[in-house]
């Protein structure tokens, strides 16, 4: 999701000039119908049984995983160590269902010691540039995710979830909307040039009221409550978007994967989803406990 509403691209467009390119630069009907399909697959899981949702979310993060040490090694160079990284990324994402921080924070720890140890066979060169990618990878990717699945074991669980993805899409839409419409003022000329301030405006506004609807009517909470998380979900969003934009700018790339048509690879698509899971357990969990 770009919750700034214009998705950046440092190329041209793979999805050339027709009338489906929208001006955010990607094929729109094809955003939308991944889209659609992405959020049914979310809402089938976490409406049928809710503890689903903690596979679909252990195999997003396995795409993403490979996805991103792909574009590493494409980009740069860098090797990360996938086997222990997707090991213990999906220990993180598992541990953290029953255990929730405990877990989490020990299958993190355990899996960097393990990532150190990994990449002795490499010898001397690129050791620290690779360790430290590995390390990167691990937190930005199955440690953001496993706050999403540490919103779903309370018995709402399910309702937390929803705050956080309504809050999200909300973000992206409103700032997608706001953008192709009266975009005139970049945001970040130098980090995503199509993303804007009124993009941003857009995204403030539909982020707030999905915030404060959601959390006053899946949670029970105050207004303000639910105004203050869906502000924080908009920044969060947006940071993530642009962290994103940096890395494939500082690699050279256009998309992290080609899986999704009209959006890149998955990765793409969780560029604000995952800072805003941890800004969103943080939340809920200081303003709404279960």
């Amino acid at each position: 999701m770009s919750a700034g509403g214009e998705h950046d691209t440092p190329g041209p467009s793979s999805n050339g000039s027709g009338a489906s390119s929208s001006r955010a630069g990607r094929d729109l009907r094809a955003a939308i119908a991944v889209g659609v399909g992405l959020g049914a697959i979310v809402l089938v899981a976490l409406l049928a049984v809710r503890y689903v949702f903690v596979g679909v979310a252990a195999v997003a993060v396995v795409v993403a995983t490979v996805e991103l040490a792909g574009a590493l090694k494409r980009g740069a160079g860098i090797q990360v160590a996938l086997p222990p990284v997707l090991v213990g990324g999906q220990a993180m994402i598992w541990l953290s269902w029953p255990f929730e921080r405990a877990g989490l924070v020990t299958a993190f720890v355990v899996t960097i010691l393990v990532c150190l140890i990994w990449r002795f066979r490499g010898g001397v060169d690129g050791y620290l540039r690779d360790v430290t990618a590995s390390v990167f990878t691990l937190a930005y990717v199955p440690l953001f995710a496993s706050f999403a699945v540490m919103l779903v074991t309370p018995e709402d669980g399910a309702f937390r979830v929803l705050c956080f993805l309504i809050g999200v899409v909300c973000s992206d839409t409103g700032g997608y909307v706001a953008g192709v419409l009266a975009g005139r003022h970049p945001m970040a000329p130098s980090i995503s040039p199509k993303k804007s301030w009124e993009g941003f405006a857009g995204s403030v506004v539909a982020g707030v009221l999905g915030g404060t609807l959601s959390v006053t009517l899946l949670l029970d909470g105050q207004w303000w409550q639910g105004a203050l998380f869906g502000l924080a979900v908009v920044v969060s969003a947006t940071v993530g978007d642009l962290v994103e934009s940096l890395i494939k700018r500082d690699l050279g790339i256009k998309d992290m994967g080609n899986l999704l048509p009209g959006h890149g690879g998955l990765m793409d698509r969780l560029d604000s989803l995952l800072p805003s899971a941890v800004v969103s357990w943080l939340l809920l969990h200081a303003l709404v406990p279960a």
